[in-house]
């Protein structure tokens, strides 16, 4: 991810489109009017009985016989198959939290799912109303955002007291705060640590001690002005000198053990810190050539699952025993884990089947982001977050320029929500997990 610009129009009858399948040269779209006919969401297997916008308590999972499925529902079907499932993580959180996300209306339960961004260095009073409404869970600052630690103090301190509003129903968890503090090239607070690139550290004669002490410098820099997400360790395995990765000097290695231990070691010392690390780009975009660019155009990983799975996947394995909160997946193709060939953000399959079931990842998924130019034939920018979201990811990403995007996304989660193209209970579940995620960072 550099920055994914993408503005959209504000409405919420949007159309879903997507690939449903790719044959040679032909290519078949499902468009399909959503968001424009009831509010109130079908019913279907992973839904609560009851239809009301109350989130479902332990006791109160579905036990009537499930309504047909929607419109809205079958033509996402369409695209991606059938949605991703909860997981026993999220179920457990939102055990723990029914109670507060009862009290959310669903433009709440939509925006607290969203990660908003904007230009300047001082928040758009549209951002501060939305944060005090309920409607937002968290913020990306980018280097447009950022001129000192004085400035970035007082803009963050902004955001927390507009989080604090009594007519948020999520006051008591911190706003996600969060920026890209990889080190070298890529660092948004550029008198912070680490001063390293990940390329620097791999060489290095230690890469798990220099790892280490890198993410510790992050965590001193980022929490001193009260940032508390790092969109960072990139965990990418680059193949070629000069590619994707390393041409920005941001992958550790082309081995994936030093790869492994040096980003494990990153996210301890990072964690240790209270700042959330995040790993990226699942499944890996360590193949990707020099001019292969999710964030400007489709991109292909044309490699086995074998070779996915021991080389590009083998990190993450390291991560997820280190503990790490957050995993970003890739916009890129990877048809050996997926025969629908969609991007991995927006594939049930890769982020349930390949990071939650088959590594045993149980914290949040984070989108990168959404206004990337791989997913310029999935529609608007709602159609994107409503896809995305089916899929498995827990927070959506929304960057732009100019206007704010941040309620566009929002709009794509809330009718999605309502039209029954998003399963009630996964939709609720899913928020509960990044609200226990807030709750720790607290």
């Amino acid at each position: 991810m550099r920055t994914g610009w993408l503005t959209g129009g504000r409405g919420r009858c949007r159309s879903l489109r997507g690939p449903a399948a790719v044959a040679g040269s032909v290519l078949v779209v499902v468009v399909l009017a959503v968001g424009c006919g009831s509010v109130t969401p079908a019913a279907g297997p992973s839904k609560p009985a009851s239809r009301s916008a109350a989130a479902p308590t332990a006791t109160s999972m579905p036990s009537a016989s499930p309504s047909p499925p929607s419109a809205a529902e079958q033509a996402a079907e369409a695209v991606q198959g059938p949605a991703a499932v909860p997981t026993s993580a999220q179920l457990a959180a939102l055990r723990s939290l029914a109670s507060v996300i009862a009290t959310m209306s669903p433009a709440q339960l939509a925006g607290q799912r969203v990660i908003y961004s904007f230009s300047g260095t001082s928040a758009p009073a549209s951002l501060l109303t939305a944060i005090q409404q309920g409607e937002a869970g968290g913020v990306i600052l980018f280097t447009d955002n950022i001129t000192s630690p004085a400035q970035l103090t007082s803009l963050i301190a902004q955001l927390t007291a507009a989080n604090a509003s009594p007519q948020n129903p999520a006051r008591q968890y911190p706003l996600l705060v969060m920026t890209d503090q990889e080190g070298g090239e890529v660092k948004r607070l550029p008198w912070a640590g680490p001063d390293e690139s990940e390329a620097q550290i791999g060489a290095s004669a230690d890469p798990a001690a220099a790892a280490a002490a890198a993410g510790a410098q992050a965590a001193a820099g980022l929490s001193a002005v009260g940032l508390n997400v790092d969109l960072a360790p990139v965990l990418d395995v680059y193949r070629q000198a000069g590619d994707f990765d390393d041409q920005y000097q941001r992958s550790y290695s082309m081995n994936p053990a030093v790869v492994a231990a040096a980003g494990a070691a990153f996210i301890r010392a990072l964690q240790a810190g209270g700042v959330a690390a995040t790993v990226k780009h699942f499944p890996g975009l360590g193949a990707a050539g020099a001019g292969q660019d999710t964030d400007d155009e489709p991109v292909e990983i044309d490699l086995s699952a074998s070779t996915l799975r021991s080389v590009d996947e083998a990190p993450y394995q390291a991560a997820i025993q280190a503990g790490v909160q957050l995993a970003m997946v890739s916009w890129a193709t990877y048809p050996a884990l997926d025969s629908r060939q969609l991007p991995a953000g927006l594939s049930p399959t890769i982020i349930q089947g390949e990071l939650q079931q088959r590594l045993g990842f149980s914290g949040v998924t984070i989108t990168d982001a959404l206004g990337a130019g791989a997913l310029a034939g999935y529609g608007s920018l709602q159609n994107r977050t409503m896809l995305a979201a089916r899929a498995g990811m827990d927070a959506l990403l929304c960057t732009g320029t100019g206007a704010l995007p941040g309620p566009e996304c929002l709009a794509g989660l809330e009718g999605g929500y309502l039209d029954g193209a998003l399963p009630v209970t996964a939709f609720k579940a899913q928020l509960a997990q990044l609200l226990a995620l807030r709750s720790d960072l607290g």
